[in-house]
């Protein structure tokens, strides 16, 4: 199964297959094992290019702040989740590897700033910080680190024009987000919702939906001029894992992508977009909604949605909530009650900021969606009306009593 050497009909097929439905953006691919080998492997593709074609002096990467890209030294180098980070930060490269400001308007645009303004604001500090580095990497949207959050219009177009000025990459961390996830295209960039402002990338990961859990895999996919990059080069390249390509997990998502394709679950993907897009708000934000008051945002699309929570930084930081933050307490009350989810906690800066994601089946029916609702509420309204920390809320919306009719 070593592929450096030999092939395997299912890894073809499912290299046929991703190239197909590219919009001819991607000339070829590779596969590794999962989200992590695939992003190691990016970062060792994008830099073997720039020598491959003598530009061996391109050696930095620019990343965003509260990005998350894997957890091999590289890819947490490469990754800005100060949490996540920190029992490794002594060994971790800071040289070559820069970060720049996080792209979500809502939570981080000035006051009085308009879209546009951020936007400028945001490719100013890229195009400075372009004078001394190279490759630009991240995510379309935003998965485990901020929980489901995109950039305004124009974002993706504005660091495209810079990465063309200094002819440097453009490189999409699509592991999460990716391979349909958004409902109606494979790729998030490919979406209507424009994610990219419609822009492919020179180099690109998925990994996740690629095999729908049924097997381990990743792939980069790679565009006609880095593939030619290393043709004319060394016509290698050198990075491989034992396990790369391995027939059963490439025959497996073969499978899965026949699924995909047979039962139309792109276009079933935005449609659950659509409906549980309306019950979250319903659910969560609207004027008799008893979570109101605690969420912040409810953002995504398709089948990827991220619930972020607002509560006093003098009730996150007492006693109750040192040993788990809420979005932990949050997803251990869902399990009990019969809903997956991720909780998080750190997407501002690293500390603050709670969320939750959802990421439901492709093809789950709008009853499954009602309940999925109704339990999380329900989880949500269980932990902050715990006994331990109850009285530390004015609300009566926060009551026992609310939690029992649901």
């Amino acid at each position: 199964v070593y592929n450096v050497q030999l092939l395997n009909q299912p890894s073809q097929e499912l290299a046929k297959h991703l190239i197909s439905v590219s919009e001819g953006a991607f000339a070829q691919c590779f596969f590794v094992s999962g989200g992590s080998e695939a992003m190691e492997a990016v970062i060792k593709l994008a830099r073997q290019y720039f020598w491959e074609i003598s530009q061996p002096e391109r050696r930095y990467f620019i990343a965003r702040k509260q990005s998350y890209h894997g957890n091999c030294l590289g890819t947490l180098a490469l990754s800005h989740h100060p949490g996540r980070r920190a029992p490794y930060e002594a060994i971790l490269n800071h040289d070559v590897f820069h970060h720049v400001s996080p792209a979500y308007y809502k939570r981080y645009a000035r006051e009085g700033e308009s879209e546009e303004e951020y936007v400028q604001r945001l490719a100013d500090e890229v195009d400075a910080k372009f004078q001394e580095l190279g490759p630009v990497v991240a995510e379309p949207v935003v998965g485990a680190t901020q929980g489901v959050t995109y950039a305004p219009k124009g974002y993706f177009a504005a660091i495209n024009k810079i990465c063309k000025k200094y002819g440097a990459l453009l490189i999409y961390d699509e592991v999460m987000c990716g391979m349909g996830r958004m409902g109606s295209t494979y790729h998030a960039w490919q979406n209507p919702n424009s994610y990219t402002d419609g822009i492919p990338p020179d180099i690109q990961a998925v990994a996740k939906g690629l095999g729908g859990g049924y097997g381990s895999i990743g792939a980069v996919l790679l565009n006609r001029q880095i593939a030619d990059g290393l043709r004319q080069g060394s016509n290698y390249l050198q990075h491989g894992h034992t396990y790369q390509a391995h027939p059963l997990a490439a025959a497996a998502s073969v499978a899965v992508q026949n699924v995909i394709k047979a039962d139309n679950l792109l276009e079933s993907a935005e449609k659950v977009g659509v409906y549980l897009e309306k019950r979250l708000h319903e659910s969560l934000t609207s004027l008799d909604a008893p979570c109101a008051p605690y969420i912040y945002d409810i953002r995504g699309g398709g089948c990827f949605w991220g619930i972020e929570l607002q509560i006093p930084d003098s009730i996150l930081e007492g006693q109750y909530f040192k040993k788990e933050r809420l979005a932990g307490r949050v997803q251990a009350r869902a399990m009990e009650n019969g809903l997956v989810l991720m909780g998080m906690s750190g997407g501002v800066d690293g500390k603050k900021g709670e969320f939750l994601m959802l990421s439901p089946a492709y093809n789950i029916t709008e009853t499954e969606m009602d309940e999925l609702t109704r339990r999380l509420v329900k989880s949500i309204m269980e932990v902050l009306a715990d006994s331990k920390i109850q009285n530390l809320f004015k609300d009566d919306r926060v009551s026992m009593k609310g939690i029992k009719e649901m």
